[in-house]
C-alpha cells in the first residue's frame, strides 16, 4: 500500500531543511526519513527534515522537532524556525505575527514582519540566554572564555557557547580557506565534546561584521547556522572584539544578532524563503 507525504522544501540564507505539517502527514520514522529525503543525490535534498505540528502544551503555539541529514535529532534550529514562521504565516495556519513555537531547547518566540503584501519577508527570533559553561556539552576547561584543544597534531583556540546546542567558535584568519571539512569533522568529535559540537570558523572583518563558516553537527558543511551565528556573536563580545550588536556574514547571507544586555537574550533576524513544494511516496 501506497501513502502520499507532500512536503514544502524552503531556506533560511541557504540552510535548507525539509518541512512536513505532522499533523497532517505523521512520519513513523523521522531519522530513517531524514536520511534518505536529505540525500543530495538520491532523494529531496537538504540539511534535514523539519516536523511541525500543534503544541501539545500551553505555553506554545506549534512545535518542532529537527532531525540533521545524518538522522540525529537536533535541540533547535533558528534558521529552520524563521522558515516555519513564514510557513505558519503564509499557509493560513495562523494569523498571529507573534509565535510561540516549542523546541528541545525551550519555546521560542518567533516575530514576523510583514510586508505591504502580507508577506513575511523576515522573521526576528529570540533564542533566549546563551551558556558559557554546559558540561554535558563541553568538559574542557577554559580560562577567559577561550579553550584550546588539539586535533590531528594541530592546536585550536575557541569559545564554546551553548544556545541550548553546543557550538565551538574559532576566530581565525583562515576562516575563508581553512579545509572546513576536515577540520570541522575532527573537532564535533572531540572528546570535550560528548554530544559532538557545532564548529564555527569566524574572521571579523569591521567593528560590526563578523564573517563566519559553518560545520554543522550531524549535517557537515552548511551555508548558514542560525543558532551558529548567535554563538558567534556571543563568543566575538566575551572575547572583547566588539559589542553586542553583529552582521553575521555566512555562505548563504546575513543574520542580524544582538544580544540584548537587559534581558541576556539573543535576538536573530534574517530572512526564510520557500523553495518548492512535492510529494513523496511512501512503500508500506
Amino acid at each position: 500500500m501506497e501513502k502520499t507525504v507532500r512536503f514544502t522544501k524552503m531556506h533560511g540564507a541557504g540552510n535548507d531543511y525539509i518541512y512536513v505539517d505532522t499533523a497532517k502527514y505523521p512520519i513513523a520514522d523521522p531519522s530513517a526519513a531524514s536520511i534518505k529525503w536529505s540525500d543530495r543525490h538520491k532523494g529531496v535534498g537538504s540539511d534535514g527534515l523539519v516536523l511541525i505540528d500543534r503544541s501539545k502544551v500551553a505555553e506554545a503555539d506549534f512545535s518542532m522537532r529537527i532531525f540533521n541529514a545524518d538522522g540525529s535529532e537536533a535541540m533547535m534550529c533558528g534558521n529552520a524556525s524563521r522558515c516555519i514562521g513564514k510557513y505558519l504565516y503564509e499557509r493560513g495556519l495562523t494569523d498571529k505575527t507573534e509565535i510561540r513555537l516549542l523546541t528541545l531547547s525551550g519555546v521560542k518566540v518567533l516575530k514576523l514582519h510583514i510586508n505591504s503584501i502580507n508577506k513575511v519577508e523576515s522573521v526576528t527570533v529570540d533564542m533566549l540566554a546563551p551558556s558559557l559553561e554546559n558540561y554535558k556539552q563541553m568538559v574542557a576547561p577554559s580560562a577567559d572564555h577561550i579553550a584550546q584543544l588539539t586535533v590531528d597534531g594541530r592546536l585550536f583556540e575557541g569559545t564554546f557557547v551553548s544556545m541550548g546546542n553546543p557550538h565551538f567558535v574559532i576566530f581565525t584568519k583562515e576562516a575563508e580557506t581553512i579545509d572546513i571539512a576536515k577540520w570541522g569533522a575532527a573537532l564535533e568529535c572531540h572528546p570535550a565534546f560528548p554530544e559532538r559540537c557545532n564548529i564555527e570558523f569566524a574572521h571579523q572583518t569591521d567593528d560590526h561584521t563578523l564573517r563566519t563558516r559553518v560545520w554543522e553537527r550531524g549535517s557537515g558543511i552548511t551555508m548558514a547556522c542560525g543558532t551558529g551565528a548567535c554563538a558567534t556573536a556571543v563568543a566575538a563580545a566575551v572575547t572583547h572584539r566588539g559589542g553586542r550588536h553583529w552582521t553575521i556574514v555566512m555562505d548563504g547571507g546575513n543574520l542580524d544578532i544582538l544580544w540584548d544586555e537587559h534581558t541576556n537574550h539573543v535576538m536573530m533576524t534574517g530572512p526564510a524563503a520557500f523553495v518548492c513544494d512535492g510529494e513523496i511516496v511512501l512503500d508500506e
